[in-house]
């Protein structure tokens, strides 16, 4: 076949997903009005399954209870590879065995995501009536964009110019929610970790991946697109108060007050914070998911949820210790116990300039250069933080949203905005790390150094798992 262009490339992809724009639009309305929380997310895993499927891609579910992959290979030798004869795409020659000599490294692959799960904004207009699930971060957009970024590769002739392979995720549990939920899944050995990505990375469902693109819906109202930039990451936190029971109105001097200890240690976080330094970025934003069983009784049996964020490990590591002597301090006075589980949360996210660089110019292209700006740094938190300690990464944003996230007001008002140009986005820049030989790929798994293995990110998030018991009985 004729050798195509980046640029011809790019021009077949982005007509494919302007021809079928109102398909991109219907998958994503549908998603918006059926949202399930992490780990629950069947119906919306079905669904991607089934539209990836429609284009002819092989297709595994069920990755992380929820997970969707689909792997499609570019039929373009590599830079310096010839062309096979039949026609057919270059192998895949995976990691040289031990000892073996000349063995080709392993094709570029490169990772299009999306997150599968919502968050609980029971008053959200379209939240679920019974779980309170609601799309209200944009995730059914990010899955959109995964959808259409998908339409546009697999357009007829662009697989024909691309060399090594694309792996499509629809990835779960992005949101760190409903923490004693997971917990009992891991005890039940359904997983491991909390969050979907982290629990992909110990699956393997990242070894065939170099580089990972995720477009998060508008992170921002307005037209504007963004890049992306850093965040924080987090350790998670369960927290449990053991007190004793007693009768709340005629003897409450006999019981040991569990909810009163939790506020006081409430109080000593909220103390805490003139602690924190400006540049570390700490957020800390406890929860107390049970506060007691009956108002007549005084509470023995109270728990508590919450992040412990920050911009570096070090400084989350900091205030982690800050936040436990508050527990503790709380438990101290009311004479209770308190059990607290550390537990992995996120890595703080890093962004791969190389990576950066190519998707800005084709968002560029699109929008212009004044509606093109810079993520900076976000005191949020996204599991894409640990992906980008072991691999080139990138985590922009789309638009066309109003209302904060995470709230009520949160809804998609411009779908151009929102899907149908940030998958142009990065089809385009998925052309342009395969195409030509897979060249700029290659470049930047070259440039890449990870901040650890992925064996070494699997012991590293093992190693937060910590339960702490402390009494303050008879202290």
């Amino acid at each position: 076949m004729a050798r195509w262009t980046a640029a011809a490339l790019k021009e077949r992809a982005v007509s494919a997903i302007r021809a079928r724009r109102e398909d991109i639009i219907d998958l994503a309305e549908d998603l918006w009005r059926t949202p399930e929380l992490g780990f629950k997310e069947e119906r919306t895993s079905a669904r991607m399954a089934a539209f990836l499927g429609d284009l002819g891609l092989p297709v595994r579910t069920g990755l992380a209870l929820t997970g969707v992959k689909a792997v499609v290979s570019g039929r373009a030798p590599l830079a310096g590879q010839a062309s096979r004869p039949d026609g057919a795409a270059p192998e895949a020659v995976g990691p040289p065995a031990a000892g073996a000599a000349n063995a080709s490294p392993r094709p570029p692959c490169v990772a299009v995501m999306g997150e599968l799960d919502a968050i609980t904004c029971p008053g959200h207009p379209c939240a679920d009536p019974v779980t309170g699930a609601a799309h209200a971060c944009g995730h059914h957009a990010q899955l959109a964009v995964l959808a259409g970024v998908a339409i546009g590769l697999t357009a007829p002739g662009v697989l024909d110019g691309l060399g090594g392979s694309v792996a499509f995720l629809a990835v779960p549990a992005e949101e760190y929610v409903e923490i004693e939920y997971r917990l009992a899944l891991r005890q039940k050995g359904k997983i491991e970790f909390l969050g979907g990505k982290p629990e992909l990375l110990r699956l393997g469902e990242f070894d065939d991946v170099d580089m990972a693109i995720l477009v998060h819906g508008g992170g921002i109202p307005g037209s504007r697109l963004s890049v992306g930039g850093t965040s924080n990451g987090f350790i998670g936190k369960f927290v449990r108060y053991a007190g004793r029971e007693a009768h709340a109105g005629a003897a409450p001097w006999s019981g040991a007050n569990a909810l009163n200890s939790a506020m006081l240690a409430l109080a000593g976080i909220n103390a805490l914070r003139e602690t924190f330094r400006d540049e570390d970025s700490i957020r800390v934003h406890p929860i107390v998911t049970k506060g007691g069983d009956l108002v007549n009784i005084v509470p023995a049996d109270v728990r508590i949820e919450t992040y412990v964020r920050g911009r570096t490990i070090a400084a989350i590591r900091e205030a982690s210790a800050k936040v436990d002597r508050a527990f503790k301090a709380g438990a101290l006075a009311l004479e209770t116990r308190v059990d607290i589980q550390d537990l992995p949360g996120f890595l703080p996210m890093k962004v791969d300039p190389r990576l950066a660089g190519v998707y800005r110019r084709n968002l560029e292209k699109l929008v212009g250069a004044s509606d093109v700006i810079e993520g900076g740094h976000m005191a949020g938190s996204t599991d894409m933080g640990d992906i980008s300690h072991v691999m080139p990464a990138l985590h922009p944003y789309g638009a066309g949203v109003s209302g904060r996230p995470h709230s009520t007001e949160f809804r998609v008002v411009d779908a151009e905005r929102a899907y149908i140009v940030p998958a142009e986005a990065v089809a385009m820049s998925v052309i342009d790390l395969l195409a030509d030989g897979a060249k700029e790929a290659e470049t930047v798994r070259r440039e890449f150094r990870p901040e650890m293995s992925r064996t070494e990110y699997v012991a590293f998030a093992r190693s937060i798992f910590r339960r702490t018991a402390y009494s303050g009985e008879g202290a």
